[in-house]
């Protein structure tokens, strides 16, 4: 497996990820968000298949770690394979790709969302309205990345 180098960093999508504030750790080979120590725990750059599949991932962990109660105080307490944990996740996974549309790291939709989202979506089945409650959730952690950026450049000035 080839080796993404390190030059194939993206630095607006770097500078923009450093302004949310958020502990981001990188080692191991799983991407999470650990609730408990409020940090991001990331697979390093070079492990991903291109540079905008890591900042696809970072930004969903991000926006996982958006739901700390110190952020957005949204509730994570969810178990895999309930309503809560499959509507978080649709959020996030939501949320990375509208972040990766502002951000212009991909102009095509990205298979790799499309599949994650639909498969969280049929959990949601039941709930007809679940997919507009995970956008607007999407949106409103959006905002509140942008908002980030907005203190980190005031807090330059």
């Amino acid at each position: 497996m080839p080796v993404l180098a390190a030059a194939e960093r993206i630095e607006h999508a770097e500078r923009f990820c450093a302004g949310l504030g958020i502990d981001i750790r990188h080692g191991g080979s799983l991407a999470c968000y650990i609730p408990s120590e409020d940090y991001v725990q990331m697979p390093e750059f070079a492990c991903f298949r291109d540079a905008i599949a890591y900042y696809a991932v970072l930004l969903h962990e991000c926006g996982h770690a958006s739901g700390a109660k110190h952020r957005l105080n949204r509730d994570l307490s969810g178990r895999f394979g309930s309503a809560a944990y499959a509507m978080e996740e649709c959020t996030a996974e939501l949320l990375s790709a509208m972040i990766c549309a502002d951000l212009i790291l991909s102009v095509e939709t990205r298979p790799d969302h499309v599949r994650y989202i639909a498969s969280w979506l049929e959990e949601l089945r039941a709930d007809k309205r679940a997919i507009f409650t995970a956008a607007s959730k999407a949106q409103e952690i959006a905002d509140w990345m942008h908002v980030q950026q907005a203190d980190e450049v005031q807090g330059a000035a």
